[in-house]
């Protein structure tokens, strides 16, 4: 550490880094560059801006095992508010930097890159560059402007200090390429890092004194409209767009300082279903309705507009409920990219999202505050990709890409929880993510047709396993012999109990038939049963291929047939044009396991999956059906 005095009022400066070059005296902000061991005082700092980030000068923390103490500070403006980037030691005297933006952290250390950059104005959002061996997809770009700093920094700044930087992502992976001091053969700064949460981060000495995250303040500021003098009521110190509800202008009013960015919107097309103000409790967090958007799209000249209420958490965090033909979703915004803009399928947290649909969404109105600078006729390309009940949306204009994720609420739901005034907007149609009941419904037929699928084989099995399935009977059957003469007489056999007899035929027919008239009679009583079977198997070669129809076998149960003493008479039928000397066997025999019995259960069963397999089908092709990927479409309809 070397210390010496500030220039200008004596006090202490220490320089806990030998990089450093450059600081901020806390008692007078002089702007202190470092020259050996002597300070030269080149001008008084502006003022820092108050924001709500919990990190402050001599906050430690551990990253990746490794203790860090914040020891400097850059504000910077940009069009959606103010960021911090925070400079830290680690204790292996490493140098680093910890992004804070809208309770978003990222850690990244200085690289030096041998890949070629592009210009900052040749850059592109989603354009993909490598850096350090890895393909990286640039999701913002902004010129920001420095606000101020403090404590000690690598290199020198002011306020008003242009910074042009281009984020990018690839994966958890986070890069800068800050392009601020670029040009006359010097190359722009490299930064590669990653996101992190801040529980990870083990802060300690935090703007409160705590080791968690501060309870944020959320205090109302109020400014007037300088449209029509109306009051501005302003949730928290991130709002940088507010839309007057009294003349509809919007409002720019960052530092307390609004200026008119719209003068009117005139009468909106849509009045909020949830008012300004409205509060209420979703997924265990109050909310309350502090901003409303109507977006649209054009598609072949009809118009689809869809609803966007901006909700503020308790502790200054925002979320957002989305409303498109009474389907509602509760959407956060993503710290990551998932890719380029051409994906059809994009994989998110083990779930494949389907590609639905694109579009270019203007803003039609706004009402209420925004953080981020946000007007009537600002358009975005979005897309959709589902996978019930999620949705992932891809947001992009010229300068970010960002992404969020929702998941459907049910409009009770919604309606329980901000307890509206006005009834909510009916639900019109199969939403983009809506779940389907007939799709679960489908999952537990299923689960049920495979414990009766099995159940039905276990019986058949134990059937066969305990049958008597004795042969009483097999003999020789001369079927030319007995088509030429009277019917042929089988041998007899005794039937001991009530049993279900199986007559088997099998025969060597070869391109022709037999009809097989057989009669079971019972030899003390007369009793006779009959049956009439027929047997044809053809064969031969078409084109080179072997073909075949039909069957040279054939059986018929008699059921429940009495104890006794049988024999069969068989009379046989062949054509007169094929004088072949066809036989076979005859094989009578008793309590056979019956399989058709099996496949008639199976077949059975079969159908409610089927039926409930249809019923989701219909669902899906109604829910992409207005999508730009419509499935085919199924008979009948269908309800939700």
């Amino acid at each position: 550490m070397h210390i010496a005095n500030c220039p200008s009022c004596g006090a202490p400066v220490e320089f806990k880094s030998a990089a450093s070059i450059f600081a901020v005296c806390e008692y007078c902000r002089s702007t202190l560059v470092r020259h050996d061991r002597e300070l030269e005082n080149i001008g008084r700092m502006a003022e820092l801006l108050e924001d709500a980030s919990p990190v402050r000068l001599g906050t430690e923390g551990r990253y990746r095992g490794v203790h860090f103490a914040v020891i400097g500070r850059i504000q910077l403006r940009y069009g959606q508010g103010v960021w911090n980037e925070w400079h830290l030691l680690f204790d292996d005297q490493r140098s680093g930097w910890l992004s804070d933006a809208g309770g978003q952290y990222v850690v990244s250390f200085a690289k030096w890159t041998d890949e070629p950059l592009p210009a900052f104005d040749d850059l592109q959002v989603e354009q993909t560059l490598l850096l350090d061996g890895r393909p990286y997809i640039v999701t913002n770009l902004e010129s920001a402007t420095c606000v101020a700093g403090e404590g000690e920094l690598p290199f020198k700044i002011g306020a008003g200090y242009a910074a042009p930087v281009a984020d990018l992502r690839a994966g958890a992976a986070f890069a800068t390429i800050d392009y601020s001091d670029a040009g006359n053969g010097r190359p722009p700064l490299v930064f590669l890092g990653e996101a992190v949460a801040f529980e990870d981060l083990a802060f300690a000495n935090l703007r409160d004194g705590a080791a968690q995250p501060p309870q944020k303040k959320i205090e109302a500021r109020v400014l007037r409209c300088p449209s029509c003098g109306a009051p501005l009521n302003l949730h928290a110190a991130s709002i940088e767009t507010a839309a007057c509800g009294s003349c509809t202008a919007i409002v720019a009013v960052a530092d307390d300082r609004p200026g008119i960015l719209l003068e009117s919107q005139g009468t909106p097309k849509d009045q909020p279903a949830l008012a300004l103000g409205s509060k209420g409790k979703l997924r265990g967090a109050e909310y309350e309705v502090i901003g409303f958007l109507r977006r649209r799209t054009l598609v072949e000249g009809v118009e689809y507009a869809w609803r966007e209420y901006l909700l503020l958490g308790p502790e200054g965090d925002f979320r957002w409920l989305t409303e498109y033909n009474g389907h509602w979703n509760f959407v956060t915004t993503l710290n990551a990219s998932l890719g380029g803009g051409t994906s059809t399928v994009v994989h998110y947290q083990g779930s494949a999202f389907q590609h639905f649909q694109s579009a270019k969404a203007e803003v039609d109105f706004v009402l209420g505050e925004f953080y981020w600078q946000v007007t009537r006729g600002d358009v975005a390309e979005v897309a959709d990709y589902v996978a019930p009940p999620r949705v992932l949306s891809r947001e992009r204009t010229a300068t970010e890409v960002s992404w969020s994720l929702g998941e459907y609420l049910e409009p009770e739901e919604v309606g329980a929880a901000f307890k509206p005034k006005v009834a909510l907007p009916p639900r019109i149609g199969i939403g983009a993510n809506q779940p389907s009941r007939h799709e679960e419904a489908h999952r537990k037929v299923c689960r049920m047709f495979w414990r009766f699928a099995v159940a039905a084989v276990v019986i058949q099995l134990g059937t066969w396993l305990i049958a008597p399935n004795k042969t009483l009977l097999q003999q020789h059957l001369p079927l030319a012999a007995a088509a030429a003469e009277e019917p042929m007489t089988t041998g007899e056999f005794r039937v001991g109990s009530t049993s279900n007899l199986t007559v088997r035929n099998r025969t060597n027919l070869t391109n022709t038939w037999v009809e097989l008239t057989l009669t079971l009679v019972d030899k003390d009583t007369g009793q006779a049963y009959g049956a009439t079977r027929e047997i044809s198997y053809y064969e031969g070669i078409d084109g080179g291929e072997s073909w075949s129809e039909g069957s040279r076998d054939d059986e018929v149960v008699f059921k429940k047939v009495p104890p006794g003493t049988y024999y069969l008479t068989v009379d046989a039928d062949l054509p007169t044009d094929r004088p072949a000397a066809a036989s076979g066997t005859l094989e009578v025999v008793r309590d056979a396991p019956v399989w058709s019995n099996l496949l008639l259960a199976i077949v059975f069963l079969v159908l409610f999956p089927i039926y409930t397999r249809w019923r989701w089908a219909s669902f899906e092709v109604r829910r992409w059906a207005d999508s730009d990927h419509p499935k085919i479409s199924s008979s009948g309809d269908d309800d939700d």
